[in-house]
């Protein structure tokens, strides 16, 4: 087996913005990172928590949502994403025909013809214009009301081709339940990009701020091809490296390593850390140990990273007053590696405002 350079995770956790970040706003964090990740809503906040000053707030990312600074939308593969008000409109009209084409053996499926698809969008785009927000079962009211009687799983599929069409967005929230708006409301000054333009873009983002990373990684994040990538790194002129029998792309100045790299992380489901890699030889997506006593993989979880590799994983408990941290590493810590990751915890409290607790379970061995 090839040897793999242990400084890619330390390189990658500096441009990820997880060891040092110069970001105060969560929409400077999206726009650096292409897009984040975001289906688990709670937890994709605290992604973007991570990677801003030390003081943010989970309150403060929840007021960029509903102000439409950070927009929710299906965008690249078939999941949300965080995106910018700026840049929704060029990242569909990049990647959205390649979901477009993922997704269509669903609404086949589904029985949800075209000339379905387009009379739904047109109903979705009256019933929310003038800033007037719904949720997804409102939007259901609306479509009975015209003639269309969509539920589940075909409602749903309905809200993403409309995404996907750039009609619609995620709105301000209503409480705890998710509204949708019009793209031309919640992002007016959205841009259009030529598709040179935009796949230049897309790329300079990611290898700027997930590299080192391979052409597939990119693919998978992204859901472009092969072709797009190897013509977006050509245009970039991309920094290329061989590591461990593997090629490894970067696009901007390299990242100073020093003793700033966290000792620990706690970072949430699907963090961009982990998921936005499909090589994983440098950060193994799935630890050979499991928990003996519920059998799940690492990766159906929250890891706990701790010197850029997964150590552990993460459950928490939440009531009105405090939160429970149930740590549950893969290995035995080190004194000083329990007290890293104890701040890591400490540090999720600061962001949500409840008090934490948190305890360890014995590593297996």
């Amino acid at each position: 087996m090839s040897r793999m350079n242990p400084a890619i995770p330390q390189r990658r956790l500096a441009r990820q913005l997880l060891s040092r970040t110069r970001f105060r706003r969560p929409d400077e964090v999206v726009t650096w990172l292409g897009a984040v990740q975001a289906q688990e809503y709670g937890p994709a906040k605290w992604a973007l928590g991570l990677r801003l000053h030390r003081t943010a707030a989970d309150a403060e990312i929840e007021q960029a949502f509903n102000d439409g600074h950070i927009l929710r939308t299906h965008v690249m593969r078939p999941t949300w994403h965080f995106v910018t008000q700026s840049d929704i409109r060029w990242l569909l009209e990049l990647t959205a025909p390649r979901v477009h084409r993922v997704l269509s053996a669903y609404t086949r499926r589904q029985r949800l013809d075209p000339a379905t698809l387009v009379r739904g969008t047109a109903v979705f785009e009256r019933a929310l214009r003038d800033r007037h927000y719904l949720t997804r079962g409102e939007l259901g009211e609306r479509l009975r009301n015209a003639g269309l009687t969509l539920s589940g799983i075909r409602l749903a599929l309905l809200t993403m081709y409309a995404e996907l069409e750039a009609v619609i967005c995620s709105g301000p929230r209503r409480g705890k339940q998710f509204t949708y708006a019009l793209v031309s409301e919640r992002a007016p000054r959205a841009e259009s990009l030529s598709r040179d333009e935009a796949l230049a873009t897309l790329t300079r983002r990611y290898f700027s701020s997930h590299g080192p990373a391979t052409i597939r990684d990119f693919i998978w994040w992204s859901g472009l091809t092969t072709a797009d990538a190897k013509r977006g790194l050509e245009i970039n002129e991309a920094q290329r490296e061989e590591i461990g029998g593997l090629t490894y792309w970067c696009i901007g100045p390299q990242p100073r390593i020093g003793t700033t790299v966290p000792n620990a992380l706690l970072l949430p489901i699907y963090d961009e850390y982990l998921v936005a890699y499909r090589d994983r030889a440098a950060v193994p997506h799935v630890w050979s140990a499991v928990r003996a006593s519920s059998r799940e993989p690492v990766t159906a979880q929250h890891p706990m990273v701790i010197a850029g590799q997964v150590a552990g994983t993460w459950r928490m408990k939440q009531d009105s007053r405090a939160t429970l941290i149930d740590l549950i590493p893969l290995r035995r810590l080190t004194a000083r590696e329990q007290r890293a990751v104890g701040e890591a915890a400490d540090r999720f409290g600061r962001f949500t405002g409840a008090t934490v607790t948190w305890s360890f379970r014995d590593a297996p061995g």
